[in-house]
């Protein structure tokens, strides 16, 4: 009896030791070979690495939350972070530290705002930043003593060139070529005094190069038109920039002025509306009368540039004008511009104004049925047509300054020489190297 029992001992312990080395073996077997092991296996400690937490405007987030949106129409600062804990107290004493910085009064709707916030349950606001534009933005600091920095991101400066024919018109095929309704207007108002760019023909050509605006790889817009080209009837048309120590403007290859003295039209992108005429039917008296000036019609808001140099005559409000400015540019010449929504800062009576500067705003205020722009123009006291008026030139490059801008000349005329006709908009000169010379 005791031997048997010894037996059954011997064998419990021979089965127990083959149990536990095959679970020893199982060990060492790797997870694919195991057909019933279908589990996930836990990654070794050594290879979880924890990401570093994102950095924001300069800030570390880590232990923030980040809430991005939109200023909404008619939204304040104060709505926008009391939301966030942040209280009136508090925000009036940030609008007083970022006056002299950025003026809370110029946050407006539809621009972006980032909010960084503790990561609690009130969810203060450690954080505002308001961006007011793609190259800039605001950092409020809520925390302690608050601070506001206005920072400004890096924009790369690349020249570009497009080129094209006209097929259609001068708007449809610049921009069918790479360029941006800017670049056209930029252009047009170089070539207005020089080109009917009403009469353009099929197979004109035109080049460009120009300084385009990168942030972070995305065109934010064009800077300077460094050179132009126009081919109309077998007949080249330069538009080089030149500085002339003060002054900067756009010269042909014989050093003549592409300017006159005055601006074509006192609207971008805009159409006309109605022309000048000694018979026109008023649309507000309903009666048949002289409409001595032209009408431009452009959506509420459209900036307003005085065609010319000058000063402010006036800038006050009638029943019929609405709101207006008038400007005298010399003892011949004067302008008018009626209907404004509003007056741009600084215009008023005395002003002195620059060719092309803003000086008020598209409206439809005193006698008018919709938002536009009435020009008028003044010659020897008087009125007259101002777009088929025969303005005086600009004057030509000083005898001084010619042998610079005759070498700057040769320089862009080979680089024109360069550049084929219908250059598709990937066909790009990358560089930040200016196409001028020093001296330009």
């Amino acid at each position: 009896m005791m031997k048997r029992s010894i037996g059954f001992v011997v064998l419990v312990a021979l089965w127990l030791g083959i149990i536990i080395t095959g679970a020893q073996t199982l060990e060492f077997i790797p997870s694919s070979t195991v057909e019933e092991n279908n589990s996930p296996q836990p990654r070794p400690a050594a290879a979880i690495v924890k990401k570093p937490a994102p950095v924001l405007y300069g800030i570390a987030t880590d232990s923030l939350e980040i809430v991005e949106g939109v200023v909404e129409r008619g939204e304040t600062l104060s709505e926008i972070l009391g939301a966030y804990n942040i209280s009136p107290t508090v925000v009036a004493n940030l609008v007083d530290k970022a006056r002299n910085i950025f003026n809370v009064r110029k946050i407006s709707a539809d621009r972006n705002y980032t909010i960084l916030h503790a990561l609690d349950s009130a969810q203060t606001a450690q954080y505002f930043i308001y961006e007011p534009s793609q190259e800039e933005y605001v950092i409020y600091d809520l925390r302690g003593e608050l601070n506001v920095l206005l920072e400004k991101r890096k924009v790369d400066t690349v020249e570009r060139v497009i080129s094209g024919e006209i097929r259609n018109s001068l708007y449809m095929d610049l921009v069918a070529a790479g360029g941006s309704p800017q670049l056209v207007n930029r252009f047009a108002d170089i070539y207005a005094w020089r080109i009917n760019l009403n009469h353009l023909q099929p197979g004109d050509k035109f080049k460009l190069i120009y300084d385009e605006r990168v942030l972070d790889g995305n065109t934010i817009g064009f800077g300077n038109l460094k050179a132009a080209y126009f081919e109309q009837n077998g007949k080249p048309i330069y538009a080089i920039r030149f500085n002339e120590g003060n002054n900067t403007g756009y010269f042909d290859q014989d050093g003549k002025s592409l300017k006159k003295a005055f601006l074509r039209e006192p609207l971008e992108f805009s159409r006309i509306s109605s022309r000048y005429t000694m018979n026109r039917f008023h649309p507000v008296q309903k009666i048949n009368k002289p409409h001595l000036g032209t009408d431009f019609a452009a959506p509420r808001g459209t900036p307003i540039r005085t065609v010319g140099d000058g000063v402010v005559l006036e800038a006050t409000f009638t029943r019929g004008n609405g709101y207006y400015v008038k400007v005298k540019h010399n003892s011949t010449y004067t302008t008018q511009y009626l209907h404004m929504s509003k007056f741009a800062k600084g215009i008023k009576k005395g002003a002195r104004v620059q060719q092309g500067q803003t000086i008020g705003y598209v409206g439809s205020t005193g006698l008018a049925t919709g938002p536009h722009l009435c020009y008028r123009f003044w010659k020897n006291g008087k009125q007259v047509d101002g777009l088929k008026v025969n303005l005086p030139s600009a004057n030509p490059v000083e005898k001084k300054y010619m042998p610079a801008f005759t070498a700057l000349k040769e320089e862009v005329m080979q680089k024109m020489e360069t550049i084929p006709v219908n250059t598709t908009p990937s066909d790009l000169i990358a560089t930040d190297k200016e196409v001028t010379s020093k001296d330009a």
